[in-house]
This record gives structure tokens, C-alpha cells and sequence, in this order.
């Protein structure tokens, strides 16, 4: 996008309009004891062109890229191999030009595969209906706690101490306008007693499986207590591979599915763009956010796609509408509907069969390190270590040593002193035995 700037001609005309006498006149109602002056920061003096290019390319100099050496990192964003084939076919000019699909007569290839999309998720997660995708899994999350306070018309979510803390920092943000939000306690590997968290007042329960710190939870006895009370169960999921093995979360009483789909499709890319996976049942159908691609037929009984049940303006209805989110992550659902329809659905097991297999004997190999104990006993391919030091520490040597040993809790819980000593570890197809040697002989090296 160009770089346009205002003129002092076009400020002075939008100041006149507006009837302010200058730029300052805007901040008249802001008191003085909040402004904080420019000199405060202490910003540089601007720069050239050139000079930038070099600041930022120093700054990038710095990033330990993920295919640098072995990788082992994971809590929301995992490393797949992801085919080439894929890269290829959403390079075609079809596809990299078509934004959103106003018209459905000129846009039946985009409406198709958004369909082929919505199919796929609302098979994966066991529920009977998905959406054309969100940005991510976490504001997917947040969408889903706003749809089940429409639906129950109560205040209150209860979020397990085992999601996602950026997940749930996004539902505090987002929810939390509109009613109350309740964490539970953070137990690394363990299950909280959620139950007890929810009452008469509850709209939905979140719980994460498997949970940040990579824990298999059994949602149907979360399900039971929160239906038992009129609440609805919003399942999470941040690794969309775990559901070629786990049991689907629709299969085990949840209400919303809320995922993050990256592992299929789409590489880690620094953290985005991403896609949000949304699925519920079909009651709940006209509450639900984003957009809904449907089949129909036209005048000659030809089959057909449309957006249906809500156009692309519905969403910005304000407070009428279901969702602030009137698009979806075209592009990168594109890509998750062709690598999963690329590896199939016996491909897709093997997938998940791999990566347990990886992270299963990786755990065994960490687990036998003099200090190392294992705190997660039942995972798919993340797992949390208890060091005999701060993990923060040893994943910066480790990372010294070309090896990106995993996520020290402490980043995403600074201010649990239950996560200082803890290592989230994530092992996918990608890791080599090679790999899984040098991560253990080097975590021993490290450690006291």
C-alpha cells in the first residue's frame, strides 16, 4: 500500500470542517494528568529509507528461523510438514485474487471450497455444523464465549486453568465488556475441579484439550456438570492434529468447538496469518459467528453455493449482530481444505499416529535425565517437563547451540511461580531421530 500523507492544506480543511482550531483543540476534554509528553519516549530522530532497512534487517538477524536445527516448540503454533503442492495451488491466480465472495454467480469456486472447508472442520470436531473460519483460534474462542452468552443469556464464563493464557487474555478482552470471566487455577497436568466453578449464572465452561500444557482432558464429566446447571461446554482445541486420534470434542458433549487449524496447511510464518476453525451444533445455528457457505440449486437444478442464512452486512449491524467479524482467513483456509484433502482421512490418522509416536518416545528419553520429571501423563505430541532450574534459562543456551529446545511456561504464565521450572516440549513428524538425540544429550549437558 502506498504512503499518503496529509498535507498541512488537508489538516487545516478537516480542522475547519470539524470546527476545531487545531490539532490540540481534539484533546481538550482528556485531562492534563494523563498526557504524557512526546519527550517521554524517547523515540530516535527519524531516518532514511536505508538506515531503517538496515535497523530491521539487524533486528531479523536475530530470529533463530524454525528450520535452523531441531525444533521443538509448540503451545498454540506447531511445525508440520506442510507439501508443496499446496503452496502451488494457492498460488493460482483464481485463488490469490478472490477476496470475498459478494456475488455467487462469479464466485462459485471460492463458495465451494469454503463449503469443502466447513465439511471437513464439522467432521474433524464431530459437530453438525461449521462456519467459513475465523482469524485464529484465539479470538475463535472469544466469539465462542459471546455466542453462548447470547444463547443462555447469562454473564459469567468459567475458563479452565489449563487454556491457552493468550487464549484467555483474548476472551478477557473480548468478553469480558459484556459479563464476567472466571479462571481457574493453573495445575500443570492435572485437572482442575471445574465443577465447582459453575453456577446458575454460568453462560458456557472452556476447557482445552489437550490443554496448554499438552494434558488429554475427558470432557464428557465437564459436559454433564455444566449442562447440569443450564451452561453450555465450549471445547478448545490448538493442535488440529491431535483430533486424527483423540475423540472428537462434538462426540464427547461439547456445545462450540473453537480451534486453531495452522498445523494443517499453514506454516508457523512468526505467528500468522492464521485460521480460526468454529463449529457447533445445528440448534444453535442462527447464533452462530462469521459466515456459512451452503449448497442449493439453481432455476435448471444445477448444484450450486451461497452464503446463506446471513449476508457479509449482517456483521456489522452493531449490537444486533452476532459477530464484529464479517470475513474469514480465505487464503489460509484454502490451504487446510487442500493438504486435508491431500492426506485423506487415513493420511490424517497416520499423521496423528506419527506424532504421538515422536512425542511418546522423546518424553520416555527427557524423562530419564537426572531432574527431569514428566508432569504431563497423558498427551498426543506436547508434553510439560519440571527442570531442577528456570526453564527460561536453559531453552537460551539450548538456542545458543542451535537447538529450539521448546516454550518455557514462564513466557506464557509470568506471574505463576508454579511455571519458573516448567518446559512445554512438542515433537511433530518433522522431528528426526537425529533431532531427539541431540535434544536429550544437550538438556543433559545444560542441566545441573
Amino acid at each position: 500500500m502506498r504512503y499518503l500523507p496529509l498535507t498541512n492544506d488537508d489538516r487545516a480543511a478537516m480542522l475547519a470542517k470539524i470546527g476545531a482550531r487545531d490539532v490540540d483543540a481534539l484533546f481538550r476534554d482528556v485531562p492534563k494528568s494523563a498526557v504524557v509528553p512526546l519527550s517521554a519516549f524517547e523515540l530516535p530522530d527519524g531516518q532514511g529509507e536505508i538506515e531503517v532497512e538496515r535497523a530491521l534487517s539487524r533486528l531479523a538477524a536475530r530470529n533463530v528461523a524454525a528450520g535452523a536445527g531441531p525444533f521443538f516448540c509448540g503451545a498454540g503454533a506447531y511445525k508440520h510438514h506442510v507439501p508443496a503442492a499446496v503452496d502451488h495451488l494457492i498460488q493460482r491466480s483464481e485463488f490469490l485474487t478472490s477476496y470475498t465472495p459478494y456475488q455467487p454467480e462469479i464466485a462459485q469456486g471460492t463458495l465451494q471450497y469454503l463449503f469443502e472447508f466447513q465439511t471437513q472442520v464439522a467432521l474433524l470436531t464431530g459437530m453438525e455444523v461449521a462456519n467459513a473460519s475465523l482469524y485464529d483460534g484465539s479470538t475463535a474462542t472469544a466469539e465462542a464465549v459471546l455466542m453462548a452468552q447470547r444463547l443462555t443469556k447469562r454473564p459469567k464464563a468459567v475458563l479452565s486453568g489449563g487454556l491457552h493464557p493468550h487464549y484467555a487474555e483474548t476472551v478477557e478482552t473480548v468478553a469480558g465488556l459484556s459479563g464476567t470471566v472466571v479462571r481457574a487455577p493453573v495445575r500443570p497436568g492435572r485437572a482442575e475441579d471445574i465443577a465447582a466453578l459453575i453456577d446458575e449464572e454460568t453462560s458456557c465452561v472452556v476447557v482445552q484439550s489437550p490443554d496448554v500444557f499438552g494434558l488429554i482432558r475427558d470432557l464428557k464429566p465437564v459436559a454433564e456438570a455444566a449442562h447440569a446447571k443450564g451452561a453450555l461446554l465450549v471445547a478448545v482445541v490448538t493442535e488440529i492434529v491431535s483430533l486424527g486420534l483423540i475423540e472428537p470434542p462434538g462426540h464427547q458433549g461439547a456445545d462450540i468447538v473453537a480451534a486453531e487449524g495452522q498445523s494443517i496447511g499453514n506454516g508457523l510464518s512468526f505467528g500468522g496469518p492464521y485460521v480460526g476453525l468454529f463449529a457447533t451444533r445445528e440448534k444453535f445455528i442462527r447464533q452462530m459467528p462469521g459466515r456459512l457457505s451452503g449448497e442449493t440449486v439453481d432455476a435448471e437444478g444445477r448444484r450450486g453455493y451461497v452464503l446463506t442464512l446471513s449476508t457479509r452486512e449482517q456483521h456489522i449491524r452493531r449490537e444486533k449482530a452476532t459477530s464484529n467479524i464479517c470475513t474469514n482467513s480465505g487464503l489460509c483456509a484454502l490451504a487446510f481444505t487442500i493438504h486435508l484433502s491431500l492426506l485423506g482421512e487415513d493420511g490424517f490418522t497416520r499423521l496423528a499416529r506419527a506424532n504421538h509416536a515422536k512425542a511418546a518416545a522423546l518424553a520416555d528419553r527427557l524423562a530419564k535425565l537426572n531432574g527431569v520429571s514428566l508432569m504431563t501423563p497423558f498427551f498426543f505430541n506436547e508434553f510439560a517437563l519440571r527442570l531442577p532450574k528456570p526453564a527460561a534459562g536453559v531453552v537460551e543456551a539450548m538456542a545458543a547451540k542451535g537447538i529450539l529446545a521448546g516454550v518455557p511456561a514462564s513466557r506464557l504464565l509470568p506471574h505463576e511461580p508454579a511455571a519458573r521450572d516448567l518446559l512445554i516440549v512438542a515433537a511433530t513428524e518433522t522431528n528426526t531421530e537425529e533431532d531427539c538425540a541431540a535434544f536429550a544429550k544437550m538438556l543433559g549437558d545444560v542441566l545441573p
